[in-house]
């Protein structure tokens, strides 16, 4: 390898040595494409290699910029990048060629990223898992038997090999932190709209998907928000302008926060006990950096917000498939997509404009009721995930044991997907390892426009715990 100890730098690190002409841009893609050609044999992870754009990129003038020259990979999940596959890992959209950029890949252009390929995702963002029958699973480097989270798993596991140190990710329920947590990443979910879904859509699931990464440090994912934050022209609404940049966050004192400690999912779920010491031993760390940590949660009523997210979920599954077979001129039917795709296809054509104007009252309300929450406490403390990584196969979409598939997914989500319909910023931090060597992260939660907050914290966590010399035995 040509870059001496280049999976110990970062994307700023790596801009850094381009801005010097240490080394060029060129030599850096070159470097991230060998241990792509090395490892993704291995684990899956990159399905849709471009590596003749990328180097078309690194060799053509870089902008000036904290990220300029970084190897890049965009998740293969909506995010449109002109003139190449955007599947979704979707039999109806396997020949699908982006006409245009979407409005954040020409902001990553802007900040001088160079992308040199797609990252697997299961079909349609839809699993806690990267399992897609159109490209195999997506292995944890971590454990080649166990998953890399899902639905951001291909970028997370990525960045966990050390291919490359940030990928882009998405999260409609827990999507960044899930495969965060299993990979050992920092993972950021910003709040509703600080990031454009533009020009094609206005918003995904009723606002609760967002875009932005996976990453081995805090300030790279900082930085990447910078580039690619605020409105764009047309989009329906947005997020509070923040009051400075978010990489100068990264550094700054948190001040003393008043932290909220759940380590109860509001879905009922059962906890893994690694999962739950991890996020006690997470609060007593916030506790000795001077952080004062009392238990609480948000309530509200549970049952009717997971119905609520269904029918949202389900009405723009079949909303997307139904639209895509229209333009390709064929009839929708059952073998279109996976089997458990299908199922909520199937629900989203049963429900009705009442039933989806009704659920996005409920989701609102919730939202409300996450907001309140948050003037009586700046920081909110959970698990990630109720469980460690699950092993390959559970979390498929073409599973045959839906109630196995079903026991997982609940598990997955059961911290998460609350933050995506509030619309809150939430991060996961890996901060705990299990006896067998697994990741497991421990997710911080903050008041809605509030990621500064989240970049000092974690920032002060990274120092006092750092994380990004551990790497997967699988790299050496």
């Amino acid at each position: 390898m040509a870059i001496a100890e280049y999976e110990k730098l970062d994307a700023m690190a790596l801009s850094a040595l381009i801005a010097r002409r240490e080394v060029s841009a060129s030599e850096v893609l070159d470097e991230a494409i060998a241990r792509a050609e090395k490892h993704n044999p291995a684990i899956n992870a990159i399905t849709i290699p471009l590596y003749d754009l990328g180097r078309q990129a690194a060799a053509a003038p870089l902008p000036a910029g904290p990220l300029a020259g970084a190897p890049f990979l965009l998740k293969d999940l909506g995010s449109l990048l002109a003139g190449t596959r955007s599947t979704g890992s979707s039999k109806l959209f396997a020949d699908f060629v982006a006409p245009h950029d979407a409005t954040i890949v020409a902001r990553y252009r802007a900040a001088g990223l160079v992308t040199f390929g797609k990252s697997a995702s299961p079909e349609m963002g839809l699993a806690p898992s990267t399992e897609p029958a159109m490209f195999g699973p997506c292995r944890n480097p971590w454990n080649l038997g166990y998953s890399s989270g899902g639905s951001s798993g291909g970028s997370a596991a990525a960045v966990a090999a050390r291919i490359l140190p940030m990928a882009h990710a998405t999260d409609g329920g827990g999507s960044i932190r899930i495969p965060a947590s299993a990979c050992g990443l920092f993972g950021m979910k910003p709040t509703r709209a600080r990031n454009p879904s533009g020009p094609d859509v206005g918003e995904g699931w009723g606002g609760q998907a967002v875009g932005h990464c996976v990453s081995i440090s805090v300030h790279d994912s900082a930085a990447l928000l910078d580039a690619s934050a605020g409105p764009d022209i047309g989009d329906p609404y947005w997020a509070p302008p923040p009051v400075g940049k978010f990489l100068d966050e990264v550094g700054r004192d948190p001040g003393k926060l008043r932290i909220a400690l759940c380590v109860e999912p509001w879905n009922g779920e059962p906890v893994d006990a690694e999962c739950r010491r991890a996020t006690e031993d997470a609060a007593k760390l916030c506790e000795s950096l001077g952080h004062a940590v009392t238990i609480a949660r948000p309530t509200f009523d549970v049952e009717a917000f997971r119905e609520a997210t269904r029918v949202v979920i389900a009405a723009n599954v079949y909303a997307t498939l139904a639209a895509r077979a229209k333009a390709i001129g064929k009839t929708l039917e059952a073998t279109d997509a996976e089997p458990l795709t299908w199922s909520l296809a199937e629900l989203g054509i049963r429900y009705t404009a009442a039933d989806y104007a009704a659920a996005m009252t409920v989701i609102h309300r919730v939202g409300r009721v996450v907001a309140r929450f948050f003037t009586q406490h700046d920081i909110l403390l959970t698990p990630t995930m109720c469980s460690p990584p699950w092993p390959l196969g559970v979390l498929s979409l073409s599973s045959q044991d839906t109630d196995a598939y079903l026991v997982a997914v609940n598990r997955s989500i059961g911290f998460t997907s609350l933050f995506n319909a509030a619309g809150n910023p939430a991060m996961t931090v890996p901060l705990h390892w299990t006896a067998s060597g697994l990741p497991v992260g421990v997710q911080f939660v903050a008041p809605f426009g509030d990621e500064a907050s989240l970049f000092r914290l974690a920032a002060q966590l990274e120092q006092a715990r750092p994380w990004k010399d551990k790497r997967p035995p699988m790299i050496g």
